[in-house]
């Protein structure tokens, strides 16, 4: 295995990759196998954040469509994340490795609250930090809330795991002469509109002149790979 590029990351990973193939709720082959991916990630000396999102679970802007009030509907996608978090904590746990959930909600009966401090002390100790509900606010994404995160701990990029290898001008599942792109700049991305994360957080990252790589999380060992300059990506940055 080459030498990391990075020696602290925050890997975003999206809430289908946990529902596997059931498209829904928690599919728990789906939600060890991306553990063990981090694990082994973490076994090349990186020190590891995860944002995860609740989409599998509740999506708040979708029940929002429907009359909830927004700020409603994504306090109610929050928990969502948590609730996540802490099946992943759990199996990397169970994958061998120490982790911690951090929550931006405060809910001191289940997790930790999370500060830069705490969180900064837990990745120094060598766990695996989930940070849970987002930034803790309404209108923003757990994309927002990943670039955040990296700033915060001194992250030196963001890995965004989603269903397919690199970002593309459509949704290659859909239309086969979707262009892929083997690097961007933060700009381009925000004026393409590209919908792999919002605009907000490509914004944010190019502020903090922070790398966002995107690849598949479907891939078994593509965090590692990823790590190490290998596999099918796309940057930005």
């Amino acid at each position: 295995m080459a030498e990391p590029r990075y020696r602290r990351v925050i890997v975003k990973i999206g809430g289908e990759a946990l529902a596997g193939p059931d498209g829904a709720g928690v599919h728990q082959a789906s939600v060890d196998r991306v553990a063990a991916d981090l694990v082994a990630a973490r076994a090349l000396g990186i020190s590891l954040g995860i944002v995860n999102g609740g989409g599998n679970i509740f999506r708040g802007v979708e029940v929002s469509a429907k009359g909830v009030e927004r700020t409603t509907g994504d306090a109610m996608g929050m928990l969502a994340t948590v609730m996540n978090a802490l099946v992943l904590e759990a199996a990397i746990e169970r994958a061998g490795a120490p982790a911690r959930t951090l929550s931006a909600l405060a809910m001191p009966a289940v997790c930790e609250t999370f500060s830069r401090q705490r969180a900064l002390k837990h990745l120094g100790a060598g766990r695996i930090v989930l940070f849970a509900a987002g930034t803790g606010n309404p209108f923003f994404t757990t994309d927002t809330a990943a670039v955040l995160r990296a700033g915060e701990v001194g992250a030196e990029a963001v890995l965004k795991g989603t269903k397919v290898d690199g970002i593309y001008s459509a949704d290659p599942m859909k239309d086969p002469k979707a262009q892929r792109f083997e690097r961007l700049s933060h700009q381009e991305a925000i004026e393409r509109d590209l919908k792999v994360m919002d605009s907000t957080a490509f914004a944010l990252a190019r502020e903090n002149r922070m790398p966002i790589i995107v690849f598949s999380i479907r891939e078994p060992g593509a965090v590692a790979a990823v790590l190490g300059g290998k596999g099918r990506s796309t940057i930005v940055g």
